[in-house]
């Protein structure tokens, strides 16, 4: 007996275009940044909104949509990879979704609009971010406890791997291994400078120049999926956060050791300390800096200042009242509750203001450390000091969900 055939229905033309608008708003969420348990809420919002009947699951390199009734759903696989955090073209997604919803496009125009928005040029020139890298670098220094040589070694490393970033982009080989061989060049770069200056906090600059590439904020993420039941996506992300981090290492031990033995032991001298108003200074360019290589719009340029400082300060007052690694869970609360209400009355995301602050406080350079020390055999250190990285990341993350709590939400659209 034949099985019986199972008549297929297809979606009406409007629902169509729906679903190509979910589909499309979730990829370019994907692509500039969302954590997993935000774009699937994200996406499931959309569709409500839309008429449309969805489930969305998704992971690090995929997204998975499905629409209808169980028993007669559409799926869709969407294959993606993991992309930069580019906060200028997440506002202008949040534009083009909040028209659609309010009758203003219809999601066929809104799927159009998407389609320009990813292939839109970059808000920056090439020259203005890899001078980022290099003032990133140097700010970092200065929180890091360097001193006048140091922040200026600090950012000739950030200039260098800015640089190699523009081949990385061009040569697709060398973008796959681009971590490792930066951190090579930047641990040679350290060495070879305290021949050619003198004698200086290598370790200083070392850590200060690869800041940019440390994953602190890939490993919160992950912590964050992970504490919401996204275990898949959280898994993977921490999995790759972790192996970034062998990369990183190993790069440094390979270029410390090789320049080493062409030209001896580093001449290595204590950071002469700096005054308070540096930091301020510090923390002023280091946000003008993330603003440029998160690619936010320039003017949210000033929020991001204020997130910064509010961040920095917070995480300051935090350590006095909690400690080093519990410190932070103030400033990410802070900074959670900032950028909730910048969200609520500026009718914009709030990452575009919480992911600059959180890169102040991701405990990436706590781990290298711990990883330093491991590679240097000095086990009791590097645990003690890795333990402390788990620590500082669950307090960032507890902070950043307790706010979500104690936040306003921002306006139904």
């Amino acid at each position: 007996m034949n099985p019986q055939r199972q008549l297929v229905v297809e979606p009406d033309a409007g629902a169509q275009d729906a679903i190509g608008f979910v589909l499309r708003f979730g990829r370019a969420l994907h692509s500039y940044g969302f954590p997993a348990n935000q774009l699937e809420e994200a996406m499931g919002k959309v569709s409500e909104k839309l008429g449309l009947q969805g489930q969305f699951f998704s992971t690090p390199t995929s997204i998975f949509a499905s629409f209808g009734p169980q028993d007669d759903q559409r799926t869709f696989l969407i294959r993606v990879t993991p992309g930069e955090v580019n906060l200028g073209k997440l506002t202008a997604l949040d534009v083009i979704t909040a028209r659609v919803l309010r009758g203003g496009l219809t999601p066929a125009e809104g799927s159009a609009k998407i389609d320009w928005t990813l292939s839109a040029p970059a808000t920056y020139g090439r020259a203005l971010t890899t001078l980022a890298f290099g003032l990133a670098s140097a700010c970092a220094s200065r929180f890091l406890g360097g001193g006048l040589k140091e922040i200026a070694m600090s950012g000739a490393i950030g200039l260098a791997i800015g640089l190699l970033r523009l081949v990385a982009e061009k040569r697709q080989a060398l973008g796959k291994v681009f971590e490792p061989v930066a951190a090579f060049v930047a641990s040679a770069m350290a060495v070879l400078l305290s021949f050619a200056f003198g004698a200086y906090a290598v370790s200083n600059a070392t850590l200060a120049g690869l800041i940019v590439l440390v994953p602190g904020l890939t490993l919160t993420v992950a912590m964050i999926e992970l504490s919401t039941q996204h275990l898949s996506s959280g898994t993977a992300r921490l999995n790759g956060a972790f192996v970034t981090f062998l990369g990183i290492g190993f790069g440094v031990a390979v270029g410390g050791t090789l320049v080493e033995s062409l030209v001896g032991a580093p001449r290595i001298a204590r950071a002469a300390q700096l005054p308070m108003w540096t930091a301020v200074v510090a923390q002023i360019v280091m946000s003008l800096a993330l603003t440029v290589l998160l690619k936010a719009r320039p003017r949210d340029s000033v929020w991001i200042v204020v997130s910064g400082a509010l961040a920095i300060w917070g995480a300051r007052l935090g350590v006095h009242f909690l400690g080093p690694e519990l410190g932070v869970f103030l400033g990410a609360l802070i900074v959670g509750v900032a950028s909730s209400w910048y969200a609520r009355l500026c009718d914009r995301p709030a990452m575009v203001t919480q992911i600059p602050g959180i890169l102040l406080l991701v405990p990436g350079s706590i781990g290298f450390r711990g990883l330093a020390a491991l590679l240097d055999k000095e086990v009791l250190s590097g645990v003690d000091t890795t333990f402390k990285m788990i620590i500082t990341a669950v307090a960032l993350v507890a902070g950043t969900l307790i706010a979500n709590i104690l936040a306003p939400s921002r306006r139904e659209i």
